[in-house]
């Protein structure tokens, strides 16, 4: 595998990534997404870690929005159709190289930022051809927790995920 250890941003899409990919409407055309407790409390762990997270959606969600905001993720881009570009504005700001990047995408709009990442991942349930485009295809599907396992191989490599939970640990008692 490679080596994780120089990671300093996560991408993730989030139709199907960090939800199971269905999208249902309610009256007055009201969106609502599922997302993962173990993606949310992953995504804490990782930013405790240092590495920062954006998300960026073809789409455009209220209920994203609000994710993001409950996680502390700053990094989100709704409504983009050229991922790859938004990214490497992204990185200017930022001041990372694409080596320092890994992203977690489920189909096709999302190959063209995978293919310029460093390390690349899919959830279980992305499309065959994907799957063989990636690095990493995770033994969760979308929205199932596939972000967390994504997140856990990442901070094991980088050996901080002992030091991250005892980090979280002493958040909780302090609050």
């Amino acid at each position: 595998m490679k080596d994780l250890r120089k990671i300093r941003l996560l991408l993730l899409d989030c139709d199907g990534v960090l939800t199971d990919g269905e999208i249902t409407y309610g009256e007055g055309q009201i969106e609502s997404k599922n997302f993962h407790v173990h993606d949310g409390l992953g995504i804490k762990l990782l930013l405790l870690a240092g590495v920062e997270i954006a998300v960026i959606s073809g789409r455009d969600s209220e209920a994203l929005k609000k994710r993001c905001e409950d996680l502390g993720i700053t990094l989100l881009f709704q409504n983009t159709k050229n991922k790859k570009r938004k990214v490497e504005e992204l990185l200017e700001k930022l001041q990372i190289d694409w080596e320092e990047v890994a992203v977690m995408g489920d189909d096709w709009n999302d190959l063209p930022m995978m293919e310029m990442a460093y390390f690349t991942s899919a959830p279980a349930d992305c499309p065959p051809d994907i799957r063989k485009k990636v690095d990493l295809v995770t033994e969760k599907s979308g929205g199932r927790g596939a972000v967390r396992e994504l997140i856990d191989v990442i901070l094991k490599a980088r050996d901080q995920y002992e030091k991250v939970l005892e980090d979280f640990f002493d958040i909780l008692a302090g609050s």
